[in-house]
């Protein structure tokens, strides 16, 4: 951006003509745009403020504001106020003292802004005119005529900028549309934002304007916020743009930018597999996709995550699970998501802590920016470097916000700066009369202490390029590589300690003995070390005993199958045997063949081996998911693949023999 950017606002809300309203919010609407232009990590820019101010003061302010400016300045013009239209069909912009019957004496004419904005030597420019045109006068006011349409942008289009510099202007809304505040006020309520202003600040502040997430938020993308925004909020109103420029203008750094990585396509037969009708089949594909998701190779991995946020999203129940249990992989998981400082002295060196980022390639790949000007945050593939600057007193309370690829993360960050409560080593008090270089007793010291206090690294901008990752084409080249310079790292706090002098005799006094400051290098926990690292969680034991009892599960599942063949064989021998023996003067009841044949022995089996399966599944998934410290994410999914599978099988199973069960009950007394 370049170093020479100003803003000058004009918001009026006060009018000393009767038939214009008081409008509520454009005083609100000034601060608030102020603040987030002001911004160094937003807008960076030098604001001036003027606030219900009469007419000749306004016009002075613009004419100064556009005057001996320079080629590489760029100027943004913000009015807050309502519009008028003379006879003509000129547009007009009302002060506190203007007066309908005399815009040319009393209110800013447009063509005067035009005329400023055209002779200026700034490079950019850039006019926001947030104004309520028609619905600004009160209702049988006969000073005001309201009819007839303000076409607002053809009065900022009749001249073109001079070649080589350009201007734009985006208004609230169009003609005869109003530009809307929010609601009605009530008593003691305070004022609220207009639509447009408001949309203007928010975009900006929060880093919803950046709408290509390329760090940077530009005038067509802040326009296209603005159109949704507004249109969302009011559809009665248009905001709307012409624009006479060369080029794009960047009007703001985005806080909030994201890493895109572009994802490769999924393998054919991949592909084939999730889009298959077999449940099982795409079973295994949630599988397959999950171990991609921890390939080095980002794109790679970013196909297989899409691939399965579709799964888990209109898949069934079992395949929608699986998907989102693997989809856990891919989750930003900082070592720490609150560090506390303590107590710092103010001016002492800066502090440092390491947080290191878990899990695969892909959850790891994220961008980190502070949300407070104090907060320092460097980092590298796997981890960040947070420091503070002690030179605010006060306890401080700030976030480093981490964007993942499809993760976000929030470390906070505390820390107490209090004011030195002792007197500076350098500079020993001593009694009244006494000269530089001595000590209390009058002698010169043999060695005097000498403290070289390391200076206060400057704050390191975050980067503005944005990061985009995109999949190798031609097959055997090396992996991308993310690269991230972190700038200029804070050197750790240099201290220099004179070598003390030779010790006194025993028997001299300790008021006789020379100041000696003994420098103790800070704790482990606190050096600026890269080595550092914060201990990471516990991690899984590797315990085997919930896959093992889904795999007896499956196992049972099975068993209850071939059971339940076996019971339909024997079944229907037992019906055969039965009916061959109807015609016999003492027939055997059906039970008696339903024995002899082995049927009721398999029925017996195939309903204690499926619920026997359903019930060590169920207990297998519980304690999976209940100690998950325990087991490894492969473990657990494995639970849940063979659970599903057994379950699959098991049902079915138990239906059919508690239907036959039933049908045996019936007729074995015939």
């Amino acid at each position: 951006m370049s170093a020479s950017r100003h803003a000058l606002i004009i918001a009026n809300a006060d009018y000393d003509d009767p038939g214009l309203k008081e409008l509520a919010s454009p005083a609100s609407d000034a601060s608030a745009l102020a603040q987030v232009l002001g911004d160094p990590q937003i807008g960076d820019f030098e604001v001036e403020v003027v606030a219900d101010a009469p007419s000749h003061v306004i016009l002075r302010r613009i004419e100064g504001f556009f005057t001996d400016r320079r080629r590489d300045d760029t100027l943004v013009l913000h009015f807050s106020c309502h519009g008028l239209k003379s006879e003509s069909g000129e547009l007009y912009l009302a002060a506190r003292d203007t007066e309908p019957r005399y815009l040319d004496a009393t209110a800013v004419p447009s063509y005067f802004v035009r005329r400023c904005m055209s002779r200026t030597r700034a490079g950019s420019t850039v006019l926001f005119l947030d104004c309520c045109y028609g619905g600004a006068f009160s209702k049988g006011s006969a000073a005001v005529r309201a009819a007839g349409d303000a076409h607002v942008l053809d009065n900022f289009t009749a001249e073109k900028p001079p070649r080589g510099r350009g201007w734009a202007v985006i208004t609230a809304s169009t003609a005869m549309q109003y530009a809307m505040e929010g609601g009605r006020l009530t008593e003691g309520a305070g004022p609220p934002p207009s639509v447009f202003t408001h949309a203007v600040v928010e975009g900006l502040q929060t880093g919803d304007a950046d709408l290509d997430a390329d760090g940077e938020v530009s005038l067509d993308d802040l326009y296209e916020y603005l159109y949704e925004h507004v249109r969302e909020q009011n559809p009665n109103q248009t905001p709307s743009k012409t624009v006479e420029m060369q080029g794009g203008l960047q009007l703001a750094h985005s806080r909030h930018r994201r890493i895109t990585v572009e994802p490769a396509d999924i393998r054919p037969e991949m592909r084939s597999a999730v889009q298959s009708r077999n449940t099982f089949t795409r079973l295994g594909a949630v599988r397959a996709l999950r171990d991609q998701l921890a390939d080095d190779r980002l794109p790679v991995a970013e196909g297989a995550r899409r691939a399965l946020e579709e799964m888990a999203r209109g898949d069934v129940e079992d395949v929608a699970h699986d998907a989102e249990e693997a989809l856990a992989a891919v989750r930003l998981r900082p070592s720490a998501t609150r560090l506390d400082f303590g107590r710092v002295e103010r001016d002492s060196a800066v502090p440092h802590r390491t947080v290191t980022l878990e899990g695969v390639p892909l959850a790891r790949c994220c961008l980190a920016h502070a949300t407070a000007p104090w907060l320092r945050v460097a980092q590298d593939d796997d981890a960040l470097d947070v420091g503070v600057d002690p030179a605010t007193v006060g306890h401080l309370s700030g976030d480093i916000v981490l964007k993942g690829v499809a993760d976000d993360a929030v470390v906070t960050v505390e820390v107490d700066v209090r004011v030195p409560d002792r007197p500076p080593v350098d500079a020993p008090p001593g009694p009244a009369g006494a000269e530089a270089g001595t000590v209390p007793d009058g002698r010169t010291p043999d060695a005097p202490t000498a403290v070289t206090p390391a200076p206060v690294p400057a704050p390191v901008p975050p980067p503005s390029d944005r990061v985009v990752i995109r999949p190798q084409e031609p097959p055997g080249e090396p992996p991308p590589v993310i690269t991230h310079d972190p700038g200029p790292q804070p050197p750790p706090a240099a201290v220099t300690v004179a070598p003390p002098p030779s010790l006194p005799p025993p028997s001299a006094s300790l008021r006789d003995q020379p100041t000696v400051v003994t420098h103790r290098p800070a704790p482990a926990a606190e050096r600026p070390s890269g080595s550092h690292r914060y201990p990471a969680p516990h991690r899984p034991t590797g315990a085997r005993g919930a896959p093992l009892a889904a795999a007896a599960a499956l196992g049972l599942a099975a068993t209850s199958v071939v059971m339940c063949v076996l019971t339909a064989v024997s079944g229907r021998e037992a019906v055969h045997r039965r009916m061959h023996d109807h015609h016999h003067p003492h027939p055997l009841p059906f039970a008696h063949h339903a024995h002899i044949t082995g049927a009721f022995t398999y029925l017996v089996l195939c309903l204690s081996t499926a619920a026997a399966a359903l019930l060590i599944g169920g207990l297998a998934r519980y304690v999976a998911d209940a100690r998950r410290e325990r087991y490894t994410e492969g473990a657990r999914s494995a639970t849940h693949t063979l659970v599903s599978t057994a379950r699959l099988f098991a049902v079915p199973v138990l239906v059919l023999a508690g239907l036959a069960g039933l049908a045996y009950l019936v007729g074995s007394n015939r």
